[in-house]
């Protein structure tokens, strides 16, 4: 009996060796959203060499998400992305702490579920497979990519990634990004008469949305609004021409009544682009798990042929895309158990239907 807890003690020491090392490795690369091609081409040596069937599916002339299987039959399947948001920064660590970017969004994540994965296979479960997009952080192009896969239609329920404390998310809120424009006329600013400012006309559409009441849901929460980008002018001494500014609304209805609603409050002073929009989601509930609904959005909706999906990741969302951005080591641990019991449970159930949102 000591031999075979010896054994066992030793055999989760090298898996929390592995683990920690794989999520390093992961986050050593830079793989900042369009420069993904370097980390999708080691993930691909690493699941090659572990005995898996690796496929790189082609997204652009250097982006692919890989896609890997153990048969021909994956019900169940694993997947974040492999972009980051910039800047790169290296990992470093600490005896608690992982630092660095994709700590927890989501090269950590992506390290967990390769362990869980492997710890399954051991066990005998092979159903299941593993999917890592490219360009979560922009416009889920890689999601977007692979929903047509054929793969698709084998799935059955998809696990997918993001750092949500380790906690089983219910729901996510939706994403609409959207940039408004205005002009106005050129003149010299000693003479603000002879023009017409597009920068204050942009002031005052922006402040009339900041006092705009947008729908709050029960399940969902309230529906926000981050100007995150203001941009237009030409220089100091005149009346600027041109402005601009970048919007994300964090849906918690779907589209339409948000877009009117800005409509309405734009009235014509300026246009309104529209660059992205993923509308909320409620996921797949499991017993036994904590669970919450997160306000972020994921590349769940641009997937839906992949079977009932599910949410959960360790690290928490509040230091993703900090300078400070990390993952406690135990959190890491904590998550290779958690998808690990995801997988049993769901592959103990009888095969049903794709959930239709």
């Amino acid at each position: 009996v000591r031999s075979n807890n010896r054994q066992l003690t030793i055999g989760c020491r090298k898996q929390m060796s592995d683990l920690l090392t794989l999520t390093k490795s992961l986050m050593a690369i830079p793989s900042v959203s369009g420069e993904e091609e370097a980390v999708g081409h080691f993930l691909r040596d690493h699941l090659t060499e572990l005995g898996w069937t690796v496929e790189l599916q082609p997204v652009s002339e250097n982006q692919n998400n890989v896609i890997a299987t153990l048969n021909d039959t994956p019900r169940v399947w694993m997947s974040t992305h492999m972009d980051t948001v910039p800047p790169f920064i290296a990992p470093t660590e600490d005896d608690e702490k992982i630092y660095g970017r994709g700590a927890c969004d989501a090269k950590g994540i992506i390290a967990a579920q390769i362990t869980a994965a492997e710890q399954l296979r051991k066990e005998g479960i092979t159903d299941i497979g593993l999917l890592y997009t490219v360009e979560e952080e922009r416009a889920s192009t890689g999601a977007k990519a692979v929903n047509g896969h054929p793969l698709a239609a084998k799935c059955e329920y998809m696990i997918n990634g993001e750092p949500t404390d380790n906690d089983l998310a219910i729901g996510s809120k939706g994403s609409f990004r959207l940039m408004i424009k205005t002009s106005g006329k050129a003149a010299h600013s000693a003479y603000p008469e002879e023009g017409d400012s597009a920068i204050e006309t942009l002031l005052d559409i922006l402040d009339d949305i900041r006092h705009t009441h947008f729908p709050h849901d029960d399940f969902f929460g309230a529906t926000t609004v981050n100007i995150g980008t203001i941009d237009g002018g030409l220089a100091l001494n005149v009346i600027p021409p041109r402005a601009e500014a970048g919007l994300l609304i964090r849906l918690t209805t779907k589209r339409e009544p948000i877009e009117q609603a800005l409509q309405s409050v734009v009235r014509g002073r300026g246009d309104i682009e529209v660059l992205s929009c993923s509308e909320p989601v409620k996921l797949h509930p499991v017993e036994g798990f904590t669970q919450k609904v997160v306000r972020f959005t994921t590349d769940i909706p641009h997937m839906p042929n992949w079977g009932k999906p599910l949410l959960l990741g360790p690290g928490s969302i509040l230091v993703a895309h900090t300078k400070d951005e990390y993952v406690l080591k135990e959190d890491l641990e904590t998550a290779v158990g958690l998808y690990g019991s995801l997988v049993r449970k769901l592959t103990a159930t009888e095969v049903t239907e794709p959930a239709k949102e």
